[in-house]
Order: C-alpha cells, then sequence, then structure tokens
C-alpha cells in the first residue's frame, strides 16, 4: 500500500511539473513551432479571413498606415491564426459555447487595448479595434521599467511600452515572453521593437500572455474556461471567474475595485457584449470587475 502510494505521489509530481512547464518552463522555444506540419487550432471553427475583415476593417496595416514595417496588413487574419496554432491550449477546453466565450473575451480586451474608435465614428465604435500597433502615449513610453525585477533588468535606452494587439509592457513581461518564444529572455529585452516588426511575434505575445499565469493572478484562459477556482481571499474581495476577472489580470490595479468605472472599462464591458452576439453565445455571469479588488491585495 505504502509503496502504491508513494508512485501516485511521483505521478502527481510529475504531472504537475507537466503542466507547470506548458505555461512558464518549455523544453524548446515556441518559434520552432511555428509552420509545424502538425500544429492546429481551433481558431479556423470560429473565424476566417471575411469575417476577420468584417470585425476589424479598420486595423493596423490597412492601406498605408504602417510606417513601421510598411506591411498592408500587419494585424491579418493569417498572421494571428499562425501564432494560434503555437499555442494548442488556446480556444480548446470545455465545449463550444465555452470556446466561444473565450475568443469573445480575448478580441474585446485586445481591441480595446488598440482601439482607434470613438462614439460616431464611422461604423461605429466597436469596428475599430486593432487600430493601433504601438502604445499611443509618447511621454509615457520611457515608464515601463521595473529594475526592481532583477530576473528581467531593463537595458538602458530600450523602452518596453505597449506593443501588439495585447499591448504588451514592462521589462519582466517582455523578458517571460522572450524567454518563451525565443528561449532566452535577452532577445526581447534588447530589442523589445521586434514585437513591432513581426505580426506573428506580435500576436503571439497576446497569446502568451492570455494563457500564462503569473502569481499571484490566474491566467485568462483558465479563468473563461473554469479551470480556476477562487481562493477564499480572492472570494472575501470579490474576485470571482467571469470576464471581469481577465480584466483584472490584464490591468486590474487601474480599471477594478472603483467606485466609479472608467470608460475605457465600460468600453470593455461592450465590447465583450459586442463580440458575443457576434458569435451568438451569451456573455455568462460577473462581466464587471467594479467590486473586485486587484490580484495581490
Amino acid at each position: 500500500m505504502k509503496k502504491k502510494i508513494i508512485t501516485l505521489f511521483f505521478i502527481s509530481i510529475s504531472f504537475y511539473k507537466f503542466n507547470y512547464s506548458q505555461s512558464l518552463e518549455l523544453d524548446s522555444p515556441l518559434v520552432n513551432n511555428v509552420g509545424g506540419k502538425n500544429m492546429t487550432t481551433n481558431l479556423v471553427k470560429f473565424l476566417n479571413a471575411k469575417k476577420w475583415n468584417d470585425i476589424f476593417p479598420h486595423r493596423y496595416g490597412i492601406g498605408l498606415k504602417d510606417t513601421v514595417t510598411h506591411n498592408l496588413d500587419f494585424y491579418s487574419f493569417k498572421s494571428f491564426a499562425t501564432a494560434a496554432r503555437v499555442f494548442p491550449g488556446f480556444l480548446s477546453e470545455g465545449d463550444e459555447q465555452t470556446r466561444k466565450r473565450e475568443l469573445c473575451a480575448f478580441l474585446a480586451n485586445v481591441a480595446q487595448e488598440t482601439s482607434g474608435g470613438w462614439d460616431a465614428a464611422p461604423g461605429g465604435y466597436f469596428k475599430w479595434g486593432l487600430y493601433f500597433l504601438e502604445e499611443n502615449y509618447e511621454e509615457g513610453r520611457s515608464s515601463y521599467a521595473d529594475s526592481a525585477k532583477i530576473n528581467y533588468p531593463p537595458v538602458q535606452g530600450q523602452f518596453y511600452y505597449g506593443r501588439g494587439p495585447k499591448q504588451i509592457s514592462w521589462n519582466y513581461n517582455y523578458g517571460q515572453f522572450s524567454k518563451a518564444w525565443f528561449g532566452s529572455k535577452d532577445t526581447l529585452l534588447q530589442h523589445p521593437d521586434k514585437l513591432s516588426k513581426d505580426p506573428v511575434i506580435s500576436f503571439a505575445s497576446a497569446i502568451w500572455f492570455w494563457m500564462t499565469p503569473q502569481y499571484p493572478k490566474p491566467s485568462c484562459h483558465d479563468v473563461m474556461v473554469g479551470k480556476w477556482v477562487p481562493t477564499q481571499s480572492d472570494t472575501l474581495k470579490g474576485r470571482v471567474p467571469g470576464f471581469g476577472a481577465t480584466i483584472n489580470i490584464i490591468n486590474g490595479g487601474v480599471e477594478c475595485g472603483n467606485a466609479i468605472e472608467q470608460q475605457k472599462t465600460l468600453y470593455r464591458y461592450k465590447y465583450y457584449k459586442f463580440f458575443c452576439d457576434y458569435f451568438h453565445v451569451s456573455p455568462g455571469d460577473n462581466i464587471s470587475c467594479k467590486t473586485q479588488q486587484p490580484f495581490g491585495q
């Protein structure tokens, strides 16, 4: 009996290490899987280029707006699908309703992060997602360097402001994604502008952030597919499963737990409902993060 228990213990530890490695410590750089013959994604079950053009008609690169790479369609559906194939867990857990809801939550967050819309915009506010490639705030570009993160030190002369669909920012996020994607944290710490030059890497940075838990936060993916179980502390502080928790993960310190919700937060909710209507799925419970204290508090 004792021998069986010991065996089961080591099996469970091995299983834990395997699952942990899927999100944080990879055997080989993710970039090695780009274009792999056996890499598939459920994204193409819900979206195609025609629908992509419909929901993001003013995305960055359409026409001649791309002054960085001169890519006529930087945020193309092809680039999105190529990056998604590297993350097979994305949109692959739960029933069809759960997978659609996860897609809507992902699109809502990236659309608002990059939105160029306004209330009277042609076609409506929700047609202007993915408009920006880089953070549209010149004065604050140097403020995303945290030298206290000694494992991912900022490099002098480099800036870690928001780039890509998720507008990934801060040196520690660039460093962690760089380690996962390239196998070296230094690649993006030294050259953060790569996220603005390669559309597949740009989309991959957004999906990586979505899929990867960073303690004390769960991953957005785990929240949307029902794998995240709130602790007693989470529950007491209002952190519950639902779209609102993804906002808390992404920008909780700024947008969640406030008596008065910011306009950009309200637009996140509206974007989510917009995409849920588009994909014919109910939004589920707990859309708001108004009563949620940020993770880590």
